[in-house]
């Protein structure tokens, strides 16, 4: 047998595929964005305290949020996820009982967190400081300054880069398996390992990736089109707001209304 037949009969093996398809779509799907998407919002939050503190005058606020930071962002994933995992599974198995999912969810969130972070802080001190100036001008506080002025124009800058750590949570999602996961709880790439070290192909392997790349791929263009909306705005709706006013100023215009 010649080695591309070889090749095309061990990844694109269609009865392969369609066996293991059903399964990802009802089991490895759904629990990949559970994952992905808790570890997401979980992260946010604990990265949105880290970026605070880490702008913070107090140096016992700001210098514990860099240390958090440079240790998960540091450190593998995959040893993180081990750490956590291992590390605090008798406590895991007295509160929820044999169930990874809560510390997979708190290693990713982790090691998001530290990400996110970094992205929220850079994207606050991006605002210029006459709009923190500004705001204490008015009367608010530092502490409303931030939250209603500073803090939503810094998110708002930094979108495409959050959904960017969104796409790497989908993927690094794949790691949680090193926990040990039930039948009920593999995502995408162990119910591809499974199929393809049941059957010897690795046509399951292919499928699990199609399908982090039709989660991925979409995403990347949102994040390019939310780059391209917040840098030129809506361009395109100027000439039609600037032909509406200059008809509004034509003369003889109101009174061919009033006809």
């Amino acid at each position: 047998m010649d080695p591309l037949s070889t090749l095309w009969e061990t990844f694109f093996d269609w009865d392969s595929m369609r066996e293991a398809l059903p399964e990802m779509l009802t089991v490895g799907l759904p629990n990949t964005l559970i994952l992905a998407i808790s570890a997401a919002l979980l992260g946010s939050v604990l990265g949105m305290a880290l970026a605070v503190a880490g702008i913070s005058r107090t140096r016992w606020l700001r210098w514990p949020a860099r240390v958090y930071t440079d240790v998960f962002r540091g450190l593998p994933a995959a040893a993180t996820i081990l750490l956590i995992g291992v590390g605090l599974a008798p406590l895991g198995m007295q509160v929820w009982g044999p169930n990874p999912y809560p510390l997979g969810i708190l290693a990713l969130s982790l090691i998001a967190a530290a990400y996110i972070g970094e992205i929220f802080r850079s994207g606050i001190q991006s605002v210029e400081a006459a709009q923190l100036e500004g705001a204490r001008a008015l009367g608010l506080s530092w502490g409303e300054a931030m939250r209603l002025v500073i803090v939503p124009q810094g998110i708002r800058r930094v979108l495409p880069a959050w959904v960017n750590q969104l796409i790497a949570l989908i993927k690094d999602s794949s790691l949680v398996y090193f926990l040990g996961l039930l039948a009920s709880q593999r995502e995408l790439f162990r119910i591809g390992q499974d199929y393809a070290a049941n059957t010897g192909n690795q046509s399951a392997l292919l499928l699990a990736g199609l399908f982090y790349l039709v989660l991925t791929v979409p995403l990347t263009h949102v994040v390019n089109w939310i780059d391209r909306r917040l840098r030129h705005g809506r361009q395109a709706a100027a000439p039609d707001d600037a032909d509406d006013d200059l008809d509004l100023a034509l003369p003889g215009a109101a009174g061919g209304n009033q006809r």
